[in-house]
């Protein structure tokens, strides 16, 4: 695992820039060709009619099509039926087939701001959520989620994120969460050069840590600066900028710093190594594992594929066979897409 995050060499080659998986061209849903909108929602309403559920055919319909298809299909099912679908999935399935149905149906906002809601729920926040999703979205995407807060809880997502968490983690997640990361894709040498000296200074050389440098370039320079950093970083101390933020710092701040400089490093490796967290031990984490098979469907998931077989020398479809059954286990196997076992 640590050869992994440790290997720098391709770091600054455009090739390697985990920020192209946002192309969208890497998933393992696609949008149906011949898609009739109207027949799908026929087919559904057909589906949960009666006495039993068509399990197959919701799981046909609904990992086949695209995100913006599936939103089609919701319309036109609601102007058929009168029924909001993700009302009705909610009636006629149940447990974790019910969760990744309706993460499914949702829009990737939604989605995401309904898990944002999730880890803020209760008795003290669920940080490793929020940790995931803030250091893994564009700016656009923690927009698009703060505007559906916004409507929601006719609340401002920041406001309410102020309640739940503090310290020097709350200063580093609330500059996430302002969505104004710089997302240039031009690089700074020199720039990159003082900063990777400014976190020396903050850290290796000093006695304590200086968390305010490491959240404030961290958390707002552009990922391809960032790589650069890390560079110069290594040239400077000898060891990864990740290696100092293990060893500096502990707790949640330790945790969303090291994630955004993974995410910098490989979007799908990170996601990889989640969603092998969500599967080992005893219990599956199925929250986790649904909110990354659903929202990287459309955006990396061959990648993330990918670096799964590289990191575990199993396939994301192996290991997701092994953990799962039933009804769930189809669905989510249709969204992983083919296997790549040897």
């Amino acid at each position: 695992m640590c050869s992994l995050w440790d290997d720098l060499e391709s770091l600054t080659d455009s090739a390697s820039c985990s920020s192209s998986a946002d192309l969208g061209n890497r998933g393992t849903i696609k949008a149906a060709a011949h898609f009739d909108p109207s027949e799908d929602a026929e087919a559904l309403k057909a589906a949960m009619k009666g006495f039993g559920t068509k399990d197959k055919v919701l799981i046909d319909i609904l990992t086949q099509r695209s995100c913006e298809q599936r939103q089609l299909i919701a319309e036109a099912y609601q102007d058929a039926t009168g029924s909001a679908l993700q009302d009705d999935l909610e009636g006629e399935t149940r447990g974790d087939f019910e969760d990744v149905l309706v993460a499914l149906v949702s829009t990737p906002a939604a989605y995401d701001c309904h898990e944002v809601m999730r880890a803020m729920k209760g008795a003290g926040s669920k940080d490793d959520i929020l940790i995931e999703i803030f250091a893994s979205r564009t700016n656009e995407q923690i927009k698009a989620l703060s505007d559906v807060y916004l409507n929601e809880k006719e609340n401002l997502l920041i406001k309410d994120l102020r309640k739940e968490v503090g310290g020097d983690f709350s200063k580093a997640l609330f500059l996430l969460a302002e969505g104004e990361r710089d997302e240039s894709t031009g690089v700074d040498v020199d720039g990159a050069k003082e900063d990777a000296q400014a976190l020396y200074e903050a850290s290796e050389k000093k006695w304590g840590t200086d968390e305010s440098a490491f959240i404030e370039i961290l958390c707002q320079r552009s990922e391809a600066q960032l790589r650069q950093i890390f560079v110069e970083y290594k040239s400077i101390s000898g060891k990864t900028l990740q290696h100092s933020i293990e060893g500096e710092m502990s707790g949640e701040l330790e945790e969303l710093l090291v994630a955004i400089v993974k995410c910098v490093k490989s979007r799908p490796a990170y996601f990889a190594e989640r969603l092998h967290e969500s599967m080992k031990g005893g219990g599956t984490d199925e929250a986790t594992l649904h909110r990354i098979m659903v929202s990287r469907s459309e955006i990396d998931l061959l990648d993330v594929r990918k670096e799964f077989k590289k990191l575990y020398d199993e396939s994301l479809h192996s290991a997701l066979e092994s953990d799962l059954s039933g009804d769930h286990g189809d669905c989510v196997l249709a969204i992983c897409g083919g296997d790549d076992g040897d």
